[in-house]
């Protein structure tokens, strides 16, 4: 391939230090998370300069011009010179709405509450009223609740 026209999507995502590692960007193209015009990309999809690509990374879905077709990684201060970020106004308001409601979700199955998790769940609790302590579950005369009209 030649490097300065076309560069394989997983590879691309990568150089391009929009994935931490190149295994996650092809993971985030099998989960249908990159996508071109709407069609989601394999990670061995060949993308050109000019190409919008769409990477959705909840909450936000990114947009980004190719401007140079690379396939090795690149410096930091050198990514705006291999992409251009076209994403839209909405996007950043979906993000900056995330950041306000203060909603930190942890993952399923991420394992234990955190112990400001726990204090949290604790004090939940604790203002709860006891209702059913007392309650006796077992009623041993059931014929006496009802009138005989309602038998």
């Amino acid at each position: 391939m030649d490097n300065n026209n076309e560069a394989r999507i997983d590879k691309w995502l990568w150089a391009a230090r929009i994935f931490k590692t190149r295994t996650v960007a092809a993971a985030a193209c099998k989960k249908g998370q990159v996508t071109m015009k709407g069609v989601a990309l394999k990670p061995s999809r060949v993308i050109r300069v000019g190409d919008i690509i769409d990477v959705r990374k909840p909450p936000v879905t990114w947009s980004f011009r190719v401007l140079q077709a690379i396939e090795r990684r690149v410096g930091a201060k050198l990514v705006p010179e291999v992409l251009e970020n076209v994403t839209p106004p909405e996007q950043y308001e979906l993000l900056e709405m995330s950041r306000i409601s203060g909603f930190v979700g942890r993952a399923k199955g991420t394992g234990r509450p955190t112990k400001k998790d726990r204090r949290t769940l604790d004090d939940f609790t604790e203002d709860v009223p006891q209702f059913f302590g007392d309650f006796d579950w077992e009623d041993d005369d059931d014929d006496d609740d009802f009138p005989d009209d309602e038998k």
